[in-house]
């Protein structure tokens, strides 16, 4: 497993759905790996980078931006309202849009600052509890409410369910899209990415198999 890896599983898998494999971004997820390994994919010419904590990320991403340039940053975990404006001047992305409160507080804040990331509305596709999202019956409302405050929605985002084949959230996730206009699909981790790209898929998250385990203090 490495970078090198992923890359060539990435390219067999979109050549297998007759994409091409520049159709795919792969988003390295370092949300709790060491700065050294981060580093080590950073001088191995990758660039975009995916955190589910806006501190994490806070603490990490500006200095490695001293070092390098062009990283493309992307917010891959739940954001909550108070940490909207920190995470909009970090990301260039963020994949966690699921609330009409959160959509309310990106369009202030982006009039504020003048320009806003590119968003990705997260569909709970498995209509889990415990999971954040906007449930699929409610989706194309809430993607009618983000368009009207003037938001940038590039795509939608979808988790399947740990227990569940993942295949058939990401068909009804690209089913939603297409509706919708949509083309990007933030769909696919480390145990299914072939899978998602087989079904569209613009961006997958891979962090383990990237980096290691994860290091949990």
């Amino acid at each position: 497993m490495g970078l090198q890896d992923i890359q060539d599983r990435i390219a067999k898998a979109a050549k297998a759905a007759h994409r091409q494999k520049d159709a795919v971004t792969l988003i390295a997820v370092s949300k709790v790996q060491p700065n050294e390994r981060v580093e080590s994919i950073l001088q191995a010419g990758h660039r975009v980078f995916g955190e589910n904590k806006v501190q994490e990320a806070a603490g990490k991403w500006p200095a490695f931006r001293q070092q390098f340039d062009a990283i493309d940053l992307h917010l891959i975990g739940p954001l909550q309202t108070n940490k909207a404006r920190l995470a909009m001047e970090l990301a260039q992305s963020i994949h966690t849009l699921d609330r009409p409160k959160l959509a309310n507080t990106l369009a202030r804040l982006a009039q504020e600052i003048g320009s806003c990331p590119d968003l990705f509305i997260q569909v709970n596709t498995g209509e889990e509890p415990q999971k954040s999202g906007v449930l699929p019956q409610d989706s194309d409302a809430f993607i009618a409410e983000a368009r009207a405050l003037d938001l940038p929605v590039k795509g939608l985002m979808c988790i399947p369910p740990i227990d569940e084949e993942p295949s058939l959230h990401f068909a009804l996730l690209a089913k939603i899209a297409e509706r919708n206009g949509l083309s990007g699909l933030s769909m696919g981790m480390s145990s299914d990415f072939e899978s998602a790209i087989a079904l569209g898929a613009t961006h997958v998250r891979v962090g383990s198999a990237i980096f290691g385990d994860r290091v949990y203090e």
